[in-house]
């Protein structure tokens, strides 16, 4: 396996780039929006494809990657499902797992730092993004964070963990890289606490000041959706009611472009092929499956995902190989639900 942990020394962020060998796959925790060009040398060299950009939370101490990746690379955004940021690609729940190649991370909802606050388990290591520091914990004191939440989200989910499980922050402030659950637990100041109204005592008590960029941050965070500027884009992106309107017109074929585990999770359209997005090129390069339902039987593919990012940027993808007869699916799934739309749930 690779794995790099890259540091930020503005906002003192830890970056994790991993993935199974080089010239496989990869995926990027945490990335800095400033620090963009370093993690894609890195990629280069490295010989790898970005497949997926994830973050922990919203931050507020600096302006994520993920947005700028996107534009830059088509990767796929990936952030939990209580987050309010306007678009990312995937929206994943407690239990689902973020997959590339033979890399798997677990996901835990750990709201306490922010209400949108997520860890990923992966094996011998869990990268805990604001929830737990080394000898600290995320504070508590803005974004719909709560200290009782907190206490849960650690003593009920992350220390429950193995005592040799690496613990690998967001941040750290002290020059420290790397911990383990157990030393957390003999070590670190803030879980010397029998309750979750101590913790709570303890965290309504620190009075720090905000972070220095988060007047800026949060509100740029908030807003990395991929918005189209293409008009030929806008021209092909069809509502929910007019994808509906489709289902039995035979001059159209459904095309998902979700993982497996989402389309178990949230339902499929009636009909559709999948087209699991990482593998786009080659769909839709001479001899793919797209290329040929394009050219062959001369269907208009219309390409849906969980929120239209994906099927936006494959949009562009199925254009620039030459294919026109193709739009999409604005919203995704997640607009297709909203007007009752038809769905069915694959064994």
């Amino acid at each position: 396996m690779l794995f790099r942990q890259l540091f930020d020394s503005v906002s003192s962020t830890y970056t994790y780039l991993i993935a199974s060998r080089m010239g496989g796959e990869a995926l990027i925790i945490d990335p800095v929006y400033e620090n963009v060009d370093h993690y894609q040398r890195l990629i280069r060299e490295l010989d790898l494809k970005l497949v997926k950009a994830v973050d922990t939370h919203c931050h507020a101490d600096h302006i994520t990657g993920l947005g700028l990746l996107r534009d830059r690379t088509r990767c796929i955004t990936v952030m939990g499902r209580k987050t309010q940021v306007d678009v990312v690609s995937m929206r994943v729940d407690e239990g689902d797992t973020i997959d590339i190649e033979t890399i798997s991370l677990r996901v835990l909802y750990t709201p306490g730092h922010t209400d949108d606050s997520y860890c990923f388990h992966m094996n011998d290591r869990i990268f805990t993004g604001d929830t737990l520091l080394i000898r600290g914990t995320g504070r508590t004191d803005f974004q719909n964070g709560d200290p009782r939440q907190a206490y849960d989200s650690l003593f009920n989910k992350v220390l429950k963990l193995a005592d040799e499980t690496a613990v690998y922050p967001a941040h750290d402030y002290k020059g420290e890289m790397v911990s383990t659950i157990g030393e957390e637990k003999a070590f670190n100041p803030r879980l010397q606490v029998s309750s979750a109204d101590e913790y709570a005592e303890l965290m309504n008590n620190l009075h720090l000041p905000n972070p220095q960029m988060m007047d800026v941050a949060v509100p740029a965070n908030l807003g990395i959706g991929f918005h189209a500027e293409d008009p030929d884009i806008i021209a092909a992106t069809l509502s929910a009611d007019q994808a509906r309107s489709k289902l039995d017109d035979d001059n159209y074929l459904f095309v998902d472009l979700r993982e497996t585990g989402e389309r178990r999770r949230d339902g499929i359209i009636a009909g559709s092929v999948h087209a699991p997005y990482p593998s786009i090129d080659v769909a839709i390069a001479p001899g793919g499956l797209l290329h040929a339902m394009a050219t062959q039987t001369r269907k208009t593919l219309l390409l849906y995902c969980a929120y239209g990012e994906r099927s936006a940027l494959a949009l562009k993808a199925v254009r620039e190989a030459g294919l026109s007869n193709a739009c999409h699916l604005g919203g995704g799934i997640d607009a297709w639900t909203k007007i009752k739309a038809p769905l069915e749930f694959p064994a």
